[in-house]
């Protein structure tokens, strides 16, 4: 019983609609670092190819593409095995102050780029700069931090959603 590519993205888009209705600014922060996932991993690829030192940047931008990978899917975390240690230092970024700082921290690192040679890793940076302002915005506000309500595989309801839910816990 497979599930059709148009449930999926249904689901998806009334989840991400579901989000923005919210105002919450620790969504619109975990959609900005899941859009940052992307550009890591593109931009850092496609940047590696520089005869400069923005190779040490582009190897840079790929290791936050998959750490921020870790922190705004935490199911990963139990699917992949991981010292408990660095399960642990994963999950301290589970309050938006923590976020913001993570963030902004990566954003750092890859305005220092711009020293070196401009290339489109300021893309990435502009986007951790974003998602850092939007978990600050959430945390100065007072606002709960809040996770996405995406299902891909459909509400609890469905019978497409009972299945999804029963095959990802016989995965993990």
């Amino acid at each position: 019983m497979a599930f059709s590519i148009q449930s999926i993205f249904s689901n998806i888009f009334s989840g991400l609609s579901a989000d923005f209705k919210k105002k919450n600014f620790s969504l619109y922060g975990q959609w900005v670092g899941i859009i940052s996932i992307l550009l890591c991993l593109a931009l850092g690829v496609a940047n590696i190819f520089h005869a400069s030192i923005v190779i040490v940047f582009s190897i840079i931008c790929i290791v936050q593409g998959l750490v921020v990978t870790l922190v705004e899917m935490p199911f990963l975390l139990k699917i992949c095995p991981f010292t408990e240690t660095f399960t642990n230092f994963i999950k301290n970024f589970d309050a938006n102050w923590p976020r913001c700082g993570f963030y902004l921290l990566n954003a750092a690192i890859q305005w220092v780029s711009i020293a070196v040679m401009a290339t489109s890793l300021i893309v990435v940076a502009c986007f951790f700069t974003v998602a850092g302002g939007c978990y600050a915005l959430a945390a100065i506000t007072h606002q709960e931090y809040l996770k996405s309500s995406i299902q891909v595989t459909g509400s609890p309801d469905s019978v497409e959603g009972q299945i999804g839910q029963h095959v990802v816990r016989n995965v993990l």
